[in-house]
């Protein structure tokens, strides 16, 4: 762990917000970057990140070293006032490597090997690629450790590489040694009983290659924790070297939001401070929320600290198989939602659009048509809003509620040969997720290990995995008063993905009053009826159309909030909530439509004594967040739009969106409507 995590702070400006994107001056004439920065200058832009994709050029031959373009670029940087986060180049290693040294390239499950070429081409667990980035990260640190242009140093870029390779089945030989200390204990962790898969040697592990049929469940959950923690390992190790040489810049990496191959909670705790890529899609429209989701996991990785949005796009991306350009103003209401949510900076990839390569036709600040173009007008206006929003530097991002999430669960959640594969963990947080957004309430995405006494509301939309002691901290929590609402297909399994025998979820059963004998996978629509008495959510034809829960009441005063129409399960709870100290727990056994969940959701927050913002809701396609005294009322969508604040006189004023459009205002009051 970062024993001491600097933060944020060191690298921002006296006044105003980050505000940059990548610079790579390697594509472009020498003569062109003094021009560059004066464009920096126009659009606002006070940070850059060098040197990403740069190794070949600063080390073009094994031991051969060129620092000379690099000392003059930061040069003039500095000289025209702009910061920069200096990258370790390790995410794209040279030709020579791959060709001198193959070890250090990936190879597939299938044992195809990845060739240099295009980028990531490395292996993780390589010690010859580990040695030769430790020896161009040290170079970088011993050169530019002092050097005043230097606000943040960003190691490697979108860590995520994984290889099924000889060195790293030695690799996970060795992690699995050391977590579960002996190979009688693997084979028991793993259940190797089933299918005759016992271990008589360590030699005989491999990670899980390419088999003819399902895999062993375990085995891959605990692949993927090696492969993150060979991940966290590297960036570690580039970290502790950039440390030794200077300890007063922080050091980061870029996070890509809900990424599967790398548990952002345990690399979050080795950064000083969170930084996270995304991308919204224009061709999806509700790709915002999303996004408003992503930040809020940024808010929860980074404590409610801020955080930095160190990759995003003024327009179009080039890796979709679509790529659709961003309207007029959606790149300054994209940027807005993630200052609402905690970010003290936002940056672009990349500053001058590449003329060639594999991103040639990707988005950047500048065009190839130049700067009298659409997008840098929008972007230098954007670049001079954020210098004004100075006020919420540093500032923190708490919420009241908490949503809990963990990579292995998810992982493990959607392994193969599961009930459904419909069911899925990212859809349920999405659903969980949305009344919260609709209402103007502020979540944080939180790891289940958190201590969660500063929530009034916890919401589990689909935790498959879950501790006993995480069971017993959630015990206590409601037991204290605080509020929990779980999702179906919870608490089914402990940490090594073996399922618990017993009504499930029986570490959880107590807490919920109810218990359920088969996990029912729907064949089609299912009508749940629900008990309230709110007369719209009765009106509504409600079904269950993924999943149900034969479940059955066992606590003194478990309440049925709705049960199942028809069918086999017909009469039995379907929507529960028990009475636990003087706290309450619900319980959602089946996928519920968005207007019954809203309420369900709604519910559980009006029971936690959360004052909700937006009671009624906010109008489609539009965002309210609350971040110290600004209130960000953002329009993600094509159609003018209206938002009724009261003010002071408890009168109220309309405040109308363009479309795409967005105000922020000085607003120290917490309900909003629509």
């Amino acid at each position: 762990m970062n024993k001491q995590q600097l933060g944020l702070a060191p690298a921002m400006p006296s006044d105003g917000l980050l505000f940059g994107a990548d610079y790579n001056p390697e594509q472009w004439p020498r003569e062109s970057w003094p021009a560059d920065i004066a464009l920096m200058q126009e659009a606002g832009i006070n940070l850059v990140t060098v040197g990403v994709f740069s190794w070949a050029q600063l080390e073009p031959s094994e031991g051969q070293w060129n620092f000379a373009w690099l000392d003059e670029v930061l040069a003039l940087l500095h000289a025209g006032g702009i910061r920069v986060s200096l990258a370790t180049p390790t995410a794209s290693p040279p030709p020579w490597l791959g060709r001198k040294y193959p070890q250090t390239l990936p190879t597939d499950a299938q044992g195809h090997t990845l060739w240099y070429g295009s980028r990531n081409q490395f292996n993780p667990s390589s010690p010859k690629y580990r040695a030769a980035a430790a020896a161009v990260t040290e170079k970088l640190a011993e050169r530019y450790a002092n050097h005043p242009a230097v606000a943040i140093w960003h190691v490697g870029n979108e860590l995520g590489q994984i290889s099924y390779d000889d060195e790293t089945a030695c690799a996970f030989r060795r992690w699995l040694m050391d977590r579960h200390t002996s190979l009688d204990r693997v084979n028991e962790a793993w259940g190797t009983t089933f299918w005759s898969q016992q271990y008589s040697t360590w030699e005989e592990i491999l990670p899980p290659r390419n088999a003819p049929y399902i895999g062993n469940p375990a085995q891959e959950l605990d692949f993927k924790r090696f492969t993150s923690e060979q991940l966290v390992s590297l960036y570690r190790a580039e970290r502790d070297i950039i440390r030794r040489h200077d300890s007063e810049h922080p050091v980061t990496t870029n996070m890509m939001g809900f990424f599967q191959g790398l548990d952002y909670f345990k690399l979050a705790t080795e950064t000083d401070f969170v930084a996270n890529d995304w991308y919204t899609d224009p061709g999806d429209k509700q790709s915002w929320q999303l996004g408003a989701l992503t930040h809020d996991l940024c808010r929860g990785l980074a404590g409610g600290n801020p955080w930095l949005l160190l990759e995003s796009a003024t327009s179009a991306v080039n890796w979709r198989p679509h790529n659709v350009a961003k309207e007029p103003g959606a790149l300054r209401v994209d940027a807005l939602s993630a200052v609402a949510r905690g970010a003290d900076g936002v940056c672009f990839f990349q500053f001058r659009q590449s003329a060639f390569g594999a991103e040639r036709f990707h988005s950047a600040v500048v065009p190839l048509a130049g700067p009298e173009t659409r997008v840098f007008r929008e972007a230098a206006a954007l670049g001079a809003e954020m210098a004004q929003l100075g006020e919420l530097a540093g500032t923190a991002s708490q919420a009241l509620i908490a949503i809990l999430f963990d990579w292995s669960s998810w992982w493990a959640a959607e392994s193969a040969a599961r009930p459904s594969d419909k069911l899925k963990v990212m859809d349920q947080l999405m659903a969980y997720y949305r009344p919260l957004l609709r209402h103007g309430l502020a979540v944080e995405v939180v790891h289940p290990d958190t201590d969660l006494a500063r929530f009034d509301l916890v919401l589990l939309p689909n935790l498959f995995i879950l501790a006993q002691e995480q069971a017993n901290a959630l015990k206590r929590y409601v037991a204290a008063g605080g509020h929990i609402l779980v999702g179906p297909f919870s608490a089914v399994a402990d940490t090594e993905a073996k399922l618990a025998t017993g009504r499930f979820p029986r570490i959880l059963s107590d807490v919920l009053g109810v218990s359920g004998e088969e996990w029912l996978p729907l064949a089609g629509p299912v009508p749940v009826v629900f008990t309230s008495p709110d007369a719209k959510l009765n009106l509504l034809d409600i079904h269950a159309t993924l999943w149900s829960e034969d479940l059955e009441l066992h606590g003194a005063d478990t309440r049925t909030l709705a049960y199942f129409g028809c069918g086999r399960l017909a009469g039995k709870p379907a929507v529960t909530a028990n009475p636990w100290g003087t706290g309450e727990a619900w319980y959602a056994g089946a996928d519920l439509p968005g207007p019954a969940l809203e309420s369900l959701v709604m519910s559980a927050v009006r029971a936690a004594g959360i004052e909700v913002p937006v009671p009624q809701g906010l109008p489609d396609d539009v965002e309210a967040v609350q971040r110290g005294d600004k209130l960000f009322l953002l329009n993600h969508g094509p159609t003018t739009r209206s938002v009724v604040l009261p003010d002071t006189t408890s009168t109220t004023s309309t405040v109308t969106l363009a479309p795409h459009g967005a105000t922020v205002l000085s607003h120290k009051r917490n309900r909003v409507h629509s």
